[in-house]
């Protein structure tokens, strides 16, 4: 079966790398930027014909010697090359997807005091804790989705002040997603939603990053305590591949953390 998004990637990458910069002359008259295919099979050492065949999604019997080839004269870096490895073999899709919370997940997500929250493939709110609850509001919408609300609410460019490097993140798990299983349809469903749904998410999808941050900083303004600077931490629950743990962390020294000391004593908000 032939896969548009393998396509799609390969030529996004060979237009982002000039030739000269590979050690090619340039010949002829160029209509498009960066490497024709013709370059990228001769820096991969392979036919220009069994290039194509892959540029066109029928790679998945390609042996990884091969792959490798390609990858390293468009120089992917890590990230980019798991991601294509991804997309010439994807996994099989779960067509009886129907994520439940273990008791211990329940249990863990109780523990922490900071934030806390569990993302399904379709970035669907899963389970929260307190604190989760009284940041985010999930339990005003308890089956809300976290990439609707970032693209398409309107209260979400005020809710996330840097608001385009969250949009990016959630544009990269999604796209993880669905290289994962590309033929669930109720998450392409949702990936068409959000990108006729906003213009800007449509121009970050097309840049095709591979990798969001599964760590780092995250500014929100909340409607009742004003500005919070957190910490995040994502991890992937052992046993649920479908499932992501998001913890939100706060220095105690920081004046983050006498903020959200206040928000424990407040009452719930609804933030949707």
């Amino acid at each position: 079966m032939s896969s548009p998004a393998l396509g799609e990637f390969l030529r996004t990458r060979r237009a982002r790398i000039q030739p000269a910069a590979v050690g090619l002359s340039e010949y002829g008259r160029r209509r498009m930027v960066g490497l024709r295919r013709e370059e990228v099979a001769q820096l991969a050492g392979m036919s220009v014909d069994y290039y194509t065949r892959l540029e066109r999604g029928r790679g998945a019997d390609f042996p990884d010697s091969v792959l490798d080839s390609v990858a390293r004269a468009l120089r992917l870096d890590d990230a980019e090359r798991d991601h294509f490895y991804t997309l010439v073999r994807p996994a099989d899709p779960d067509y009886n997807y129907c994520p439940t919370i273990r008791p211990g997940t329940r249990l863990l997500l109780d523990a922490i005091t900071t934030p806390a929250f569990i993302l399904g493939r379709h970035m669907e709110v899963l389970a929260w804790n307190a604190m989760g609850d009284k940041v985010f509001g999930f339990a005003a919408e308890p089956e809300g989705n976290l990439a609707r609300f970032t693209v398409l609410h309107p209260a979400a460019g005020v809710f996330y002040p840097d608001w385009e490097p969250v949009a990016a993140e959630t544009a990269a798990y999604l796209r993880r997603q669905v290289t994962r299983c590309p033929r669930d349809r109720r998450l392409t469903s949702l990936i068409d939603e959000l990108i006729a749904g906003n213009p800007v998410f449509h121009r970050i999808w097309s840049v095709q990053a591979p990798a969001g941050n599964p760590h780092g900083n995250r500014l929100i303004q909340h409607p009742v305590v004003g500005r919070i600077e957190f910490g995040y931490e994502t991890l992937d629950l052992p046993g649920d591949e479908d499932q992501l743990l998001v913890v939100y962390t706060v220095d105690p020294a920081s004046p983050a953390s006498d903020t959200v000391d206040a928000l424990r004593g407040r009452e719930l908000v609804d933030m949707h």
